[in-house]
């Protein structure tokens, strides 16, 4: 009887250093929580654009697909409001949003990761606008077909969404990026479980598809 007591105990000890070997594994949001948040700069998206194309293009044509440094603004240091950024990157909006006739476009293009994420930016940048006319450009709750019928029949300054529907309204020619002068990566903003927007794969993806 006690050698069977002894037999037992040791078995049971593996199995509970096992549970606890799999409690430590490190998921993505225990990495992130460590990693302070730090504006994105522009090696960041091309390091993104090269391993996302890099498999499947030759060499001349992931040269083809570099932007030049002009092609990007200053990051927003984390001091700003998304309003206050706004109108440092783009003092003469006044004037864009005046001069903007075009149907089917908008002049500046916020992505970011969820439908609720879109609220808050569009909720945070009303002393920006001003008066012109912002568009929801995401899937909850809206069906593609209304957007289309939208930015048909009406002009739209602004639009904030998420990128698998923007890329889905670009490739049903719903909207044209002919007249978009800016683009907005929400870059540091991170969801309840830690992960910033190209932390997500799927969503990742539909985004450097747009670029």
């Amino acid at each position: 009887q006690p050698t069977e007591c002894f037999l037992s105990q040791p078995e049971e000890k593996q199995e509970s250093t096992v549970k606890a070997k799999r409690r430590k594994k490190k998921n993505i949001s225990d990495i992130l929580e460590k990693s302070p948040p730090k504006p994105g700069v522009p090696a960041d998206l091309q390091n993104l654009l090269s391993q996302h194309f890099g498999e499947n293009r030759s060499v001349i044509e992931i040269e083809e697909l570099k932007l030049s440094d002009s092609c990007f603004l200053p990051a927003n240091d984390l001091t700003h409001s998304f309003s206050s950024y706004l109108k440092e990157i783009c003092p003469k909006w006044a004037k864009l949003r005046k001069n903007h006739k075009e149907k089917k476009s908008v002049v500046m293009l916020v992505i970011c990761s969820s439908a609720l994420r879109s609220l808050e930016l569009i909720k945070s940048m009303t002393a920006f606008k001003g008066d012109c006319r912002v568009l929801k450009l995401f899937a909850k709750h809206i069906k593609i077909k209304e957007q289309m019928s939208m930015l048909e029949k009406g002009v739209f300054h602004i639009g904030v969404g998420t990128p698998g529907r923007v890329k889905a309204l670009v490739e049903q020619d719903g909207l044209c990026l002919n007249s978009t002068k800016y683009m907005i990566l929400d870059w540091n903003w991170r969801d309840q479980k830690l992960r910033r927007m190209m932390d997500i794969p799927e969503v990742l993806y539909k985004h450097l598809d747009i670029l």
